[in-house]
C-alpha cells in the first residue's frame, strides 16, 4: 500500500489509507453496536462480527451454525466447523438444538448474512446464478440462512456491490427479505408465524443501506472515495438516496490494526 501524499485532497488521502474491503468490514462491525446475540454466516459476516466483538460490542454473543452459542473465538474462525469457535462458548449443542431452541426460540437478535445477489427489498440469493435447472453458476445454497432470515429479529447483510450483485430481480430467492414490499412481507410474516422483522441494513464496499417504510433499500451513508454516480452505476434499479446522506467515518488505526494483525493478516477478506 502506498503512503498517503500530503499534496492529495483530504478525500483522496483518506481513501488511500485503507482498502474498500476494510472500510466495508469496519462499517458492518459498527452496525452491531448495542446488539446482544448474533447468528454468524460464513465469509465476510465472520470477520465483521469478530471485529465488532473486539470494538463496539464486547459483550456480543456469537452463534455459529455448527451448534455453538456464545462463542468468543481466540482467532478468526476459518469456517463454522473450526474448533476455535468453541473457545469460551456458553453452550455447544447439536445443530437441531441450536436451530430449534435458540433461533426458533426467539433468542437471536441479529442474523448476519452474506449474499451473491440482493434485490431492492433485501431478498437474498445464494443458490444459483441463472435458471435453477440450468444455472450458469451453482452457489453454496442456503445452509441455515433461510431459517436465520425468517427467525432472527433482524437481518444484517454484508456484500460487495456491483451490477451483478445488486439486481432488479434475483435468480433464486434463497432467503426472504421484504418479499415484494413491506406490506406483503408483514402479512406473510404474521400468517407464517415468522419471528423476525426482516432486513435492517446492507453494508457494501460503497456505502450503508437501510430500509424505508416501503421495505425498500435506501442509501444512507457513502464511504470515503465512493460517489453517488458510482452507486447508481452498480445497482440494477433506480436506488433511493437519503436526503440526509452522510459520509461514513473512516476506519480508526485500531480497527485497521485488528483487521491486519489479528483477524486477517493474510488478507483473505481484504485483498
Amino acid at each position: 500500500m502506498s503512503e498517503t501524499s500530503p499534496a492529495r485532497p483530504a478525500s483522496a488521502a483518506s481513501s488511500a489509507a485503507f482498502s474498500k474491503s476494510e472500510m466495508m468490514i469496519v462499517a458492518a462491525a459498527r452496525e452491531l453496536a448495542g446488539q446482544r446475540v448474533c447468528f454468524v454466516g460464513v465469509g465476510l459476516p465472520n470477520i465483521a462480527v469478530n471485529l465488532a466483538q473486539r470494538t463496539v460490542a464486547p459483550d456480543l454473543e456469537l452463534v455459529y451454525e455448527a451448534g455453538v452459542f456464545g462463542a468468543r473465538p481466540a482467532r478468526l474462525p476459518l469456517s463454522i466447523g473450526d474448533p476455535t469457535i468453541v473457545t469460551g462458548a456458553t453452550a455447544v449443542v447439536s445443530m437441531y438444538e441450536l436451530f430449534s431452541f435458540y433461533l426458533q426460540g426467539g433468542l437471536v437478535d441479529v442474523g448476519f448474512l452474506g449474499a451473491a445477489q440482493v434485490d431492492r427489498f433485501g431478498n437474498i440469493n445464494t443458490t444459483v446464478i441463472g435458471p435453477y435447472d440450468h444455472p450458469k453458476t451453482r452457489l453454496p445454497g442456503s445452509g441455515g440462512a433461510c431459517e436465520i432470515a425468517i427467525n432472527a429479529r433482524q437481518v444484517f447483510v454484508i456484500m460487495r456491490q456491483s451490477a451483478r450483485s445488486f439486481v432488479k430481480a434475483i435468480d433464486f430467492r434463497t432467503s426472504p427479505g421484504n418479499l415484494g414490499g413491506a406490506e406483503q412481507a408483514e402479512r406473510i410474516r404474521r400468517e407464517g408465524g415468522w419471528l423476525g422483522r426482516g432486513p435492517s441494513v446492507v453494508v457494501t464496499d460503497l456505502g450503508i443501506w437501510h430500509f424505508d417504510e416501503d421495505g425498500e433499500m435506501r442509501l444512507d451513508s457513502l464511504h470515503p472515495g465512493a460517489t453517488v454516480e458510482e452507486v447508481r452505476a452498480t445497482v440494477g434499479w433506480q436506488p433511493r438516496i437519503s436526503d440526509g446522506l452522510t459520509a461514513t467515518p473512516a476506519p480508526t488505526p485500531e480497527e485497521l490494526r485488528l483487521i491486519r494483525e489479528e483477524l486477517d493478516p493474510a488478507g483473505a477478506y481484504t485483498r
